[in-house]
């Protein structure tokens, strides 16, 4: 299973479209709305040119994505991880998490907000990616976990 990143261009759009509803649906049904579900592609063209994404190819096949976009020195957010629910299970996020931590060398902290409730994705981001958890937020009716993933800077002793 090889896994590659494409940065995504205003043309992907549709492509992201499918990859993001498909993903997203469940999310859609359960909580009645949801900021990756039914995009237009004009909504989705003017978020790739907000919020840059790569879609990722699992042996050349695209079956997900990851946005990622600085918002200050050293700091970063995860505006959406999502991964097509037959390749879900995989690793593939994992490794995109790492793919982020790698394109931005610089990090520091990492954050993301994914519904509180919603078990599944806040055990991989805790467990799977090292994030915690921060203080909590509203999107409508919609209570969001903020998860902060923080670079552990190595402490030299004293000599």
């Amino acid at each position: 299973m090889a896994i590659e990143y494409r940065q995504a261009a205003a043309e992907d759009a549709e492509l992201l479209i499918n990859i993001y509803n498909a993903s997203f649906y469940e999310d859609h049904l359960r909580y009645g709305s949801c900021p990756g579900y039914g995009k237009t592609k004009e909504m989705m063209e003017e978020s790739i040119s907000s919020y840059p994404k790569y879609i990722i190819l699992c042996d050349s096949r695209p079956v997900g994505c990851i946005s990622c976009r600085r918002l200050q020195k050293g700091v970063y957010e995860i505006g959406s991880l999502c991964v097509v629910p037959e390749y879900q299970g995989k690793g593939i996020g994992t490794q995109a998490v790492g793919f982020i931590k790698a394109l931005n060398a610089d990090w520091e902290r990492i954050t993301l907000v994914t519904p509180a409730d919603k078990k599944e994705n806040v055990k991989f981001y805790t467990e799977k990616c090292g994030f915690h958890i921060g203080p909590t937020e509203k999107d409508g009716n919609v209570e969001l976990a903020r998860l902060v993933l923080e670079r552990q800077i190595p402490v030299c002793p004293n000599r």
